[in-house]
């Protein structure tokens, strides 16, 4: 009986001898790298279609050391980025991050957050990463740069001007949940942030001490550490309030904190909004979920993802793109646990 013999496929010689175009060029036009004129570009990428070419992933792997993977980490530990939390921030980055990826023929790789000990990083064949809200002294950003990889955050690193990153407004988002609690009516503001040196938690203080200057406000300034979650929130609110029983708001950056601080609240006897108004910092399934729901800000996570990933893009390509990227500013979303309006009676 006679074989049937497979079709051959198409390779990339065919398609730049079919352009009348190199082989580099093809290459080039087809993944994104190097210059090529615009309209060879797109002719090459006709004649690619119309041949039926499909790259040889393994084969171009092989022979470029690349493994068009990125990774997405998230700095805060477990038991902020973990629970329900897993649903939210990292989760809506992730998504974005992803097809944004894809569509630049990278692949993404979700690290998540860890209970304790370090990320087993090493194992990970990346060519690149996003490490969302480091620390001064992060552990993963320190890793991938030993390693050569670039690095991208989100959030900027303090005291690391080399790792380029995408503005979170922590400083205007911070200004606009302060401003919000004035114009609610709280004369006595706390401010309730983590222990940890993330740029948002050094923004945010310094903001908050200049809102108290400029309205006459004495600071009152909490920190609990992101490893305890809900519960370190709950017993620094619980702490701050026994010793500043005239506060009447709270700006809890951290939702897990806000939710434990809600908890402390309840237990003192005192009610949300009416005898305190409570706010925090990302619009996820926390602060749509806590009783009351609270309010929050809409950080605009998905032009966020797409940024980090372009700029990440442009740094595996180009050692002299851009350090800084700044998204849309930050928008309030008004819930019961500041507006007396919506909690009622």
């Amino acid at each position: 009986m006679e074989k049937t013999l497979k079709p051959q496929r198409p390779r990339i010689a065919d398609v730049a001898r079919a352009a009348g175009v190199s082989q580099t060029t093809v290459s080039h036009a087809l993944n994104g790298k190097g210059y090529v004129d615009p309209q060879t570009r797109e002719r090459v990428k006709d004649v690619a279609r119309e041949l039926g070419y499909r790259p040889n992933v393994r084969a171009q792997r092989l022979r470029t050391g690349e493994a068009n993977t990125i990774a997405l980490i998230s700095s805060m530990p477990f038991e902020i980025a973990g629970g329900t939390a897993r649903l939210g921030f990292l989760m809506e980055v992730a998504a974005v991050a992803a097809a944004a990826a894809l569509t630049r023929g990278l692949a993404l790789v979700l690290v998540p957050p860890v209970m304790a000990g370090h990320l087993p990083l090493e194992r990970l064949d990346i060519d690149g990463a996003i490490v969302i809200e480091p620390t001064s002294d992060d552990a993963n950003v320190a890793h991938l740069q030993e390693r050569g990889l670039p690095v991208v955050c989100l959030g900027r690193q303090p005291g690391n001007e080399t790792v380029p990153y995408v503005d979170i407004h922590s400083s205007a988002t911070t200004a606009l949940l302060l401003d919000h609690l004035r114009a609610q009516g709280s004369k006595h503001i706390a401010l309730l942030i983590g222990a940890q040196p993330r740029n948002s938690y050094i923004e945010s203080r310094a903001t908050y001490e200049r809102f108290c200057i400029t309205h006459g406000m004495t600071p009152v300034i909490a920190t609990a550490d992101e490893a305890g979650g809900i519960d370190a929130g709950r017993d620094a609110c619980a702490a701050m309030l026994n010793a500043h029983p005239e506060v009447d708001g709270l700006c809890a950056l951290v939702d897990a904190f806000a939710v434990g601080a809600v908890q402390a609240i309840a237990h003192l006897g005192k009610r949300v909004p009416h005898d305190i108004k409570v706010v925090t910092r990302y619009d996820g399934p926390r602060a749509r979920s806590c009783r009351p729901p609270l309010t929050a800000v809409d950080l605009h996570l998905d032009e966020m993802a797409l940024q980090a990933v372009d700029l990440l893009f442009a740094h595996l390509g180009s050692e002299h793109a851009t350090l800084r990227v700044l998204p849309a500013l930050p928008e309030l979303v008004m819930r019961e646990s500041s507006c007396a309006d919506l909690a009622g009676a």
